[in-house]
Protein backbone atom coordinates (compact mmCIF):
# COMPACT_ATOMS: atom_id res chain seq x y z
CA UNK A 1 0.00 0.00 0.00
CA UNK A 2 1.27 3.53 -0.71
CA UNK A 3 1.87 6.13 1.77
CA UNK A 4 -1.45 8.26 1.88
CA UNK A 5 -1.18 12.11 0.60
CA UNK A 6 -3.40 12.71 3.68
CA UNK A 7 -3.34 11.88 6.90
CA UNK A 8 -6.24 9.71 6.45
CA UNK A 9 -8.43 8.26 9.28
CA UNK A 10 -10.15 5.06 8.19
CA UNK A 11 -11.19 1.82 9.75
CA UNK A 12 -9.55 -1.17 7.70
CA UNK A 13 -10.73 -4.09 7.02
CA UNK A 14 -8.78 -7.35 6.86
CA UNK A 15 -10.75 -10.14 6.59
CA UNK A 16 -9.56 -13.70 8.05
CA UNK A 17 -10.84 -16.94 6.56
CA UNK A 18 -14.54 -16.09 5.41
CA UNK A 19 -16.73 -18.65 5.89
CA UNK A 20 -20.65 -18.82 7.93
CA UNK A 21 -24.28 -18.86 6.60
CA UNK A 22 -25.43 -19.67 3.58
CA UNK A 23 -29.01 -17.85 2.26
CA UNK A 24 -31.46 -20.65 1.53
CA UNK A 25 -31.63 -21.44 -2.25
CA UNK A 26 -33.98 -19.67 -4.39
CA UNK A 27 -36.79 -21.49 -6.05
CA UNK A 28 -38.51 -21.24 -9.13
CA UNK A 29 -41.32 -20.02 -7.00
CA UNK A 30 -39.87 -17.29 -5.69
CA UNK A 31 -38.20 -16.15 -9.38
CA UNK A 32 -41.40 -14.10 -9.97
CA UNK A 33 -42.04 -10.65 -11.59
CA UNK A 34 -43.67 -7.98 -9.74
CA UNK A 35 -43.82 -6.00 -12.58
CA UNK A 36 -44.33 -7.51 -16.06
CA UNK A 37 -41.97 -6.74 -18.63
CA UNK A 38 -39.75 -5.23 -16.05
CA UNK A 39 -36.17 -6.23 -14.62
CA UNK A 40 -35.43 -4.87 -11.01
CA UNK A 41 -32.62 -4.94 -8.70
CA UNK A 42 -31.49 -2.93 -6.30
CA UNK A 43 -33.86 -1.82 -3.81
CA UNK A 44 -34.55 0.85 -0.71
CA UNK A 45 -37.43 1.69 1.19
CA UNK A 46 -38.86 5.07 2.16
CA UNK A 47 -38.39 5.34 5.33
CA UNK A 48 -37.87 7.45 8.43
CA UNK A 49 -35.01 9.64 9.36
CA UNK A 50 -34.91 7.35 12.41
CA UNK A 51 -34.47 4.04 10.04
CA UNK A 52 -37.51 2.82 10.42
CA UNK A 53 -39.38 1.79 7.56
CA UNK A 54 -42.32 4.07 6.52
CA UNK A 55 -45.62 2.27 6.17
CA UNK A 56 -48.54 4.92 4.79
CA UNK A 57 -51.73 3.20 6.06
CA UNK A 58 -51.23 -0.47 5.25
CA UNK A 59 -48.46 0.22 2.58
CA UNK A 60 -44.42 0.18 2.27
CA UNK A 61 -43.12 2.28 -0.68
CA UNK A 62 -40.51 0.73 -2.22
CA UNK A 63 -37.65 1.73 -4.96
CA UNK A 64 -36.30 -0.17 -7.42
CA UNK A 65 -33.41 0.04 -10.02
CA UNK A 66 -35.60 -1.32 -13.75
CA UNK A 67 -34.95 -1.61 -16.88
CA UNK A 68 -36.93 -3.28 -19.64
CA UNK A 69 -36.25 -6.83 -19.63
CA UNK A 70 -32.93 -7.36 -21.99
CA UNK A 71 -31.75 -10.63 -23.67
CA UNK A 72 -28.61 -9.95 -21.90
CA UNK A 73 -29.60 -8.73 -18.90
CA UNK A 74 -26.12 -7.33 -18.09
CA UNK A 75 -27.45 -4.62 -20.60
CA UNK A 76 -29.61 -3.37 -17.67
CA UNK A 77 -27.28 -1.26 -16.42
CA UNK A 78 -26.97 0.76 -19.01
CA UNK A 79 -31.14 1.73 -19.31
CA UNK A 80 -31.42 1.86 -15.21
CA UNK A 81 -34.15 4.01 -13.81
CA UNK A 82 -35.58 4.37 -10.11
CA UNK A 83 -39.08 2.61 -10.32
CA UNK A 84 -41.46 3.05 -7.16
CA UNK A 85 -43.85 0.55 -5.99
CA UNK A 86 -46.01 0.22 -3.04
CA UNK A 87 -46.41 -2.94 -1.28
CA UNK A 88 -49.33 -3.88 0.98
CA UNK A 89 -52.18 -6.38 1.73
CA UNK A 90 -53.02 -6.56 -1.70
CA UNK A 91 -49.76 -7.27 -2.85
CA UNK A 92 -47.96 -5.11 -5.42
CA UNK A 93 -48.49 -1.58 -6.92
CA UNK A 94 -46.40 -0.32 -9.60
CA UNK A 95 -46.30 3.60 -9.49
CA UNK A 96 -44.62 3.98 -12.45
CA UNK A 97 -41.07 5.81 -13.03
CA UNK A 98 -39.83 7.72 -10.17
CA UNK A 99 -38.33 10.85 -11.40
CA UNK A 100 -39.73 13.02 -15.18
CA UNK A 101 -36.33 12.79 -17.59
CA UNK A 102 -36.66 16.44 -17.27
CA UNK A 103 -34.93 16.05 -13.63
CA UNK A 104 -32.52 13.09 -13.96
CA UNK A 105 -29.36 14.56 -14.68
CA UNK A 106 -27.69 11.29 -15.89
CA UNK A 107 -28.29 8.69 -18.85
CA UNK A 108 -28.89 6.80 -15.84
CA UNK A 109 -29.93 6.17 -12.44
CA UNK A 110 -28.00 4.08 -10.10
CA UNK A 111 -29.02 2.98 -6.59
CA UNK A 112 -29.42 4.98 -3.63
CA UNK A 113 -32.31 5.76 -0.62
CA UNK A 114 -34.98 7.81 0.50
CA UNK A 115 -36.38 9.54 3.43
CA UNK A 116 -39.66 10.62 4.58
CA UNK A 117 -38.51 13.64 7.03
CA UNK A 118 -39.59 14.12 10.66
CA UNK A 119 -42.47 16.75 9.20
CA UNK A 120 -44.70 13.40 7.97
CA UNK A 121 -44.65 15.18 4.14
CA UNK A 122 -41.46 16.09 2.94
CA UNK A 123 -39.51 13.51 1.23
CA UNK A 124 -35.48 13.40 0.09
CA UNK A 125 -34.54 10.94 -2.78
CA UNK A 126 -30.71 10.52 -2.89
CA UNK A 127 -29.24 9.31 -5.45
CA UNK A 128 -26.29 8.51 -8.19
CA UNK A 129 -26.38 9.73 -11.21
CA UNK A 130 -24.66 7.87 -13.71
CA UNK A 131 -22.89 9.79 -17.40
CA UNK A 132 -24.52 12.44 -17.57
CA UNK A 133 -27.99 13.49 -20.12
CA UNK A 134 -27.53 13.92 -23.83
CA UNK A 135 -23.69 12.76 -23.29
CA UNK A 136 -22.30 9.71 -24.66
CA UNK A 137 -21.92 6.56 -22.50
CA UNK A 138 -19.39 6.76 -19.54
CA UNK A 139 -19.30 6.17 -16.06
CA UNK A 140 -19.25 8.67 -14.38
CA UNK A 141 -20.67 8.85 -11.18
CA UNK A 142 -22.16 12.15 -9.24
CA UNK A 143 -24.80 11.89 -5.84
CA UNK A 144 -28.05 13.79 -6.53
CA UNK A 145 -31.08 14.45 -4.21
CA UNK A 146 -34.30 15.65 -5.31
CA UNK A 147 -37.31 16.90 -2.72
CA UNK A 148 -40.80 15.61 -3.42
CA UNK A 149 -44.21 14.87 -1.20
CA UNK A 150 -46.04 12.07 0.27
CA UNK A 151 -49.43 12.38 -1.19
CA UNK A 152 -52.18 9.91 -1.60
CA UNK A 153 -50.39 7.67 -3.91
CA UNK A 154 -46.77 7.48 -1.76
CA UNK A 155 -43.98 9.81 -2.87
CA UNK A 156 -43.97 12.23 -5.45
CA UNK A 157 -43.98 16.01 -7.09
CA UNK A 158 -40.21 15.94 -7.18
CA UNK A 159 -38.13 19.06 -7.74
CA UNK A 160 -35.20 19.64 -9.75
CA UNK A 161 -32.41 17.65 -8.62
CA UNK A 162 -28.89 18.83 -6.69
CA UNK A 163 -25.51 17.91 -6.46
CA UNK A 164 -24.72 17.32 -3.16
CA UNK A 165 -21.02 16.96 -3.21
CA UNK A 166 -18.22 15.94 -5.07
CA UNK A 167 -14.85 13.61 -4.86
CA UNK A 168 -11.67 15.39 -4.03
CA UNK A 169 -9.50 13.30 -5.82
CA UNK A 170 -7.53 12.92 -2.45
CA UNK A 171 -9.23 11.18 -0.25
CA UNK A 172 -12.01 9.62 -3.20
CA UNK A 173 -10.99 8.81 -6.42
CA UNK A 174 -12.87 10.85 -9.01
CA UNK A 175 -15.06 8.11 -10.94
CA UNK A 176 -15.72 9.59 -14.11
CA UNK A 177 -13.68 6.44 -16.57
CA UNK A 178 -15.55 6.20 -19.96
CA UNK A 179 -15.19 2.28 -20.27
CA UNK A 180 -14.64 -0.47 -17.62
CA UNK A 181 -15.16 -4.25 -16.71
CA UNK A 182 -18.13 -5.26 -14.18
CA UNK A 183 -16.43 -4.89 -11.11
CA UNK A 184 -13.66 -3.34 -12.01
CA UNK A 185 -14.46 0.33 -12.70
CA UNK A 186 -14.00 3.02 -9.91
CA UNK A 187 -17.25 4.42 -7.47
CA UNK A 188 -18.96 7.55 -6.14
CA UNK A 189 -22.20 6.09 -5.75
CA UNK A 190 -25.05 4.61 -3.82
CA UNK A 191 -25.67 7.57 -1.12
CA UNK A 192 -27.88 6.20 1.87
CA UNK A 193 -29.32 8.88 4.60
CA UNK A 194 -28.31 8.12 8.30
CA UNK A 195 -29.70 10.08 11.06
CA UNK A 196 -26.96 9.60 13.90
CA UNK A 197 -29.01 9.51 16.98
CA UNK A 198 -26.47 10.29 19.25
CA UNK A 199 -25.64 13.67 18.08
CA UNK A 200 -28.58 14.15 15.81
CA UNK A 201 -26.38 14.97 12.45
CA UNK A 202 -27.53 13.78 9.09
CA UNK A 203 -25.25 11.80 7.06
CA UNK A 204 -24.73 10.02 3.85
CA UNK A 205 -22.33 7.11 3.53
CA UNK A 206 -21.52 6.50 -0.59
CA UNK A 207 -19.62 3.64 -1.99
CA UNK A 208 -16.06 5.09 -3.15
CA UNK A 209 -13.05 3.92 -4.32
CA UNK A 210 -9.55 5.37 -2.57
CA UNK A 211 -7.90 8.84 -4.26
CA UNK A 212 -4.72 8.08 -2.14
CA UNK A 213 -3.71 4.80 -3.74
CA UNK A 214 -4.47 3.95 -7.20
CA UNK A 215 -4.22 -0.40 -6.40
CA UNK A 216 -6.79 -2.21 -8.53
CA UNK A 217 -8.42 -2.85 -4.89
CA UNK A 218 -9.03 0.02 -3.56
CA UNK A 219 -12.76 0.42 -2.49
CA UNK A 220 -13.28 2.21 0.37
CA UNK A 221 -16.95 3.51 2.20
CA UNK A 222 -17.24 7.16 2.62
CA UNK A 223 -18.95 9.54 4.53
CA UNK A 224 -20.49 12.97 3.96
CA UNK A 225 -22.11 15.33 6.71
CA UNK A 226 -24.84 18.25 6.88
CA UNK A 227 -23.36 21.43 8.01
CA UNK A 228 -25.46 24.01 9.69
CA UNK A 229 -26.06 25.91 6.82
CA UNK A 230 -27.44 22.91 5.25
CA UNK A 231 -24.65 21.72 3.11
CA UNK A 232 -22.89 18.18 2.68
CA UNK A 233 -19.09 18.14 3.78
CA UNK A 234 -16.96 15.34 2.70
CA UNK A 235 -15.46 13.31 5.20
CA UNK A 236 -12.46 10.58 5.73
CA UNK A 237 -13.65 7.49 4.45
CA UNK A 238 -15.56 5.22 7.60
CA UNK A 239 -14.03 2.17 6.02
CA UNK A 240 -11.12 1.25 3.61
CA UNK A 241 -10.38 -2.16 1.88
CA UNK A 242 -7.14 -1.27 -0.27
CA UNK A 243 -5.34 -4.35 -1.37
CA UNK A 244 -8.59 -6.64 -0.48
CA UNK A 245 -11.70 -5.62 -2.37
CA UNK A 246 -12.56 -2.89 -5.35
CA UNK A 247 -16.56 -2.64 -4.39
CA UNK A 248 -17.98 -2.30 -1.13
CA UNK A 249 -21.69 -1.64 -2.68
CA UNK A 250 -24.44 0.10 -1.08
CA UNK A 251 -23.03 0.53 2.67
CA UNK A 252 -25.69 1.66 5.09
CA UNK A 253 -25.78 1.79 8.93
CA UNK A 254 -28.23 0.01 11.52
CA UNK A 255 -28.11 0.77 15.26
CA UNK A 256 -28.87 -1.80 17.90
CA UNK A 257 -28.17 -1.94 21.03
CA UNK A 258 -26.27 1.38 20.92
CA UNK A 259 -23.57 -0.39 18.52
CA UNK A 260 -23.18 0.78 15.08
CA UNK A 261 -23.92 -1.62 12.06
CA UNK A 262 -22.13 -1.17 8.93
CA UNK A 263 -23.28 -2.79 5.89
CA UNK A 264 -22.15 -3.71 2.50
CA UNK A 265 -22.24 -5.65 -0.26
CA UNK A 266 -19.77 -7.22 -2.56
CA UNK A 267 -18.88 -10.17 -4.85
CA UNK A 268 -16.45 -13.11 -4.98
CA UNK A 269 -14.94 -11.23 -8.22
CA UNK A 270 -14.14 -7.96 -7.12
CA UNK A 271 -11.88 -9.20 -4.10
CA UNK A 272 -8.06 -9.28 -4.57
CA UNK A 273 -7.41 -12.36 -5.68
CA UNK A 274 -3.96 -12.43 -4.33
CA UNK A 275 -5.53 -12.43 -0.63
CA UNK A 276 -8.82 -14.08 1.14
CA UNK A 277 -11.79 -14.19 -1.02
CA UNK A 278 -15.18 -14.07 0.25
CA UNK A 279 -18.69 -14.92 -1.68
CA UNK A 280 -21.10 -12.81 -3.09
CA UNK A 281 -22.41 -12.00 0.43
CA UNK A 282 -23.61 -9.47 2.84
CA UNK A 283 -20.79 -8.14 5.00
CA UNK A 284 -20.59 -5.72 8.09
CA UNK A 285 -18.30 -4.17 10.74
CA UNK A 286 -19.27 -2.65 14.21
CA UNK A 287 -18.42 -0.26 16.15
CA UNK A 288 -19.26 2.20 19.17
CA UNK A 289 -19.66 5.16 17.32
CA UNK A 290 -20.53 6.20 13.96
CA UNK A 291 -17.34 7.04 13.06
CA UNK A 292 -15.31 4.26 14.32
CA UNK A 293 -13.04 2.59 15.26
CA UNK A 294 -14.52 -0.84 13.32
CA UNK A 295 -13.75 -3.95 13.65
CA UNK A 296 -15.28 -7.46 11.78
CA UNK A 297 -18.82 -8.59 12.96
CA UNK A 298 -18.44 -12.74 13.26
CA UNK A 299 -14.27 -12.45 13.23
CA UNK A 300 -14.75 -11.54 9.38
CA UNK A 301 -16.92 -9.17 8.48
CA UNK A 302 -19.03 -11.58 6.58
CA UNK A 303 -22.95 -12.07 7.80
CA UNK A 304 -24.57 -14.38 4.69
CA UNK A 305 -23.58 -15.23 1.32
CA UNK A 306 -25.11 -16.99 -1.23
CA UNK A 307 -24.78 -20.86 -1.33
CA UNK A 308 -21.46 -22.32 -2.38
CA UNK A 309 -23.69 -24.37 -5.34
CA UNK A 310 -25.53 -21.48 -6.23
CA UNK A 311 -22.93 -18.41 -6.24
CA UNK A 312 -24.70 -16.06 -8.22
CA UNK A 313 -28.19 -16.56 -7.16
CA UNK A 314 -28.59 -13.31 -5.54
CA UNK A 315 -27.58 -9.91 -4.52
CA UNK A 316 -27.56 -6.14 -2.83
CA UNK A 317 -28.72 -6.53 0.40
CA UNK A 318 -30.34 -4.45 1.78
CA UNK A 319 -30.92 -4.07 5.75
CA UNK A 320 -33.81 -2.22 6.91
CA UNK A 321 -34.46 -0.65 10.44
CA UNK A 322 -36.15 -3.74 11.57
CA UNK A 323 -33.42 -5.93 10.42
CA UNK A 324 -35.41 -7.41 7.83
CA UNK A 325 -32.60 -8.28 4.85
CA UNK A 326 -34.21 -7.28 0.95
CA UNK A 327 -32.13 -8.26 -1.98
CA UNK A 328 -33.13 -8.98 -5.62
CA UNK A 329 -32.58 -12.51 -7.85
CA UNK A 330 -30.04 -12.60 -9.75
CA UNK A 331 -28.69 -15.83 -11.61
CA UNK A 332 -30.52 -18.53 -9.95
CA UNK A 333 -30.92 -22.42 -10.30
CA UNK A 334 -27.66 -22.50 -12.88
CA UNK A 335 -27.12 -26.22 -11.21
CA UNK A 336 -22.79 -25.49 -12.03
CA UNK A 337 -23.59 -24.42 -15.60
CA UNK A 338 -22.10 -21.49 -17.41
CA UNK A 339 -23.10 -19.30 -20.40
CA UNK A 340 -20.64 -19.86 -22.46
CA UNK A 341 -22.44 -23.42 -22.93
CA UNK A 342 -25.87 -22.19 -21.99
CA UNK A 343 -26.20 -18.29 -24.03
CA UNK A 344 -29.81 -18.84 -23.45
CA UNK A 345 -29.15 -19.10 -19.53
CA UNK A 346 -28.44 -15.11 -19.54
CA UNK A 347 -32.22 -14.36 -19.84
CA UNK A 348 -34.20 -17.31 -18.62
CA UNK A 349 -32.12 -17.99 -15.04
CA UNK A 350 -32.05 -14.23 -14.09
CA UNK A 351 -34.93 -13.28 -11.79
CA UNK A 352 -35.06 -9.69 -12.13
CA UNK A 353 -37.45 -9.35 -9.00
CA UNK A 354 -36.86 -9.41 -5.39
CA UNK A 355 -35.82 -12.37 -3.28
CA UNK A 356 -37.36 -13.58 -0.11
CA UNK A 357 -36.81 -12.07 2.22
CA UNK A 358 -34.40 -13.08 5.80
CA UNK A 359 -33.97 -11.49 9.10
CA UNK A 360 -30.71 -10.99 11.29
CA UNK A 361 -30.41 -11.70 14.62
CA UNK A 362 -27.82 -9.31 16.57
CA UNK A 363 -25.63 -9.74 19.41
CA UNK A 364 -23.01 -7.59 19.88
CA UNK A 365 -20.00 -8.36 17.31
CA UNK A 366 -22.34 -11.34 16.10
CA UNK A 367 -24.86 -11.16 13.21
CA UNK A 368 -26.78 -14.18 12.38
CA UNK A 369 -29.42 -15.09 10.32
CA UNK A 370 -32.33 -15.39 12.66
Amino acid sequence: MNEPVLNIVASRWRPGPIAGAEIAPIQAGDAVQIIPGLDLWDSWPLAHEDGRTARIGAREYWFFLSAPCFADPGQRHNAAKIRLASFGPDGWRDHGDCLPGALSPGSREWAGSAVLHDDGRSVSLFFTAAGRRGEGHSFEQRLFAARGTLGEDGPGDWSASEELVRPDGARYFIAAEGEGTPGMIKAFRDPAWFRDPASGQAHLLFTASAGWDHHDYNGVIGLATRDDAGDWQLEDPLLEAVGVNNELERPHVVVRGGLYYLFWSTQRRTFNPAGETGPNGLYAMVAEQLRGPYRPVNGSGFVAGNPAGEPTQGYSWWVTGEGAVWSFIDHWGMQGRNFADNPALLRSQFGGTPAPVFHLAFAGDTVTIA
